[in-house]
C-alpha cells in the first residue's frame, strides 16, 4: 500500500511514518500544497497513494481544504468510490463540527489526537472493511 502522510509537526509525522511503515511504502509532507503536488505527481507516475493520512491545522490551506481539492481532482479523472484514495483526517479537533465537514468533504476516517497505534489500526480496519464491501457489491 502506498501511504501519504501530511502532518506540521515533525514529532506527529515521525509517530505516524513509523506506524505506517508497517503497512506499507510511506512518504511524509509537512503542508497542503506539498501535498497536493505528491498527490498529482504519484497519479502522473502511476503510482496513486492508497490512503492519506491528512492533518487539520496546516500552514497556509486547511487538511479540509487539500481533501477538497483531492476529491475535485479525482472528479476530474472519473474514478469511481473505489478507486479513490482513502483519506484517514488526522487531528486535535475533536468537535462534532469539525467531524461532519471532513465526512461531508469526503473523508474515509477521522481520529483524534492525541492517538495510540490501536486507534489507527481500528480507524484503517474500518476504512478498509467498508471498501472491500464497496468493492464486493460491485461484481
Amino acid at each position: 500500500m502506498r501511504i501519504l502522510i501530511v502532518e506540521d509537526e515533525n514529532v506527529s509525522r515521525k509517530k505516524m511514518e513509523i506506524i505506517m511503515d508497517n503497512f506499507g511504502i510511506t512518504d511524509a509532507v509537512a503542508d497542503g500544497h506539498a501535498a497536493l503536488g505528491q498527490f498529482q505527481k504519484a497519479w502522473q507516475q502511476k503510482v496513486p497513494y492508497d490512503l492519506i493520512c491528512l492533518d487539520i491545522t496546516l500552514p497556509e490551506i486547511t487538511g479540509i481544504d487539500v481533501l477538497l481539492q483531492i476529491r475535485e481532482e479525482e472528479k476530474k479523472m472519473n474514478l469511481p468510490r473505489a478507486k479513490r484514495a482513502k483519506v484517514m483526517m488526522v487531528t486535535a479537533h475533536s468537535d462534532r463540527d469539525y467531524i461532519n465537514t471532513c465526512v461531508t468533504a469526503g473523508c474515509d476516517g477521522y481520529i483524534v489526537k492525541p492517538y495510540a497505534k490501536d486507534t489507527v489500526v481500528r480507524c484503517l480496519r474500518k476504512i478498509f472493511t467498508k471498501y472491500v464491501s464497496e468493492v464486493l457489491t460491485l461484481d
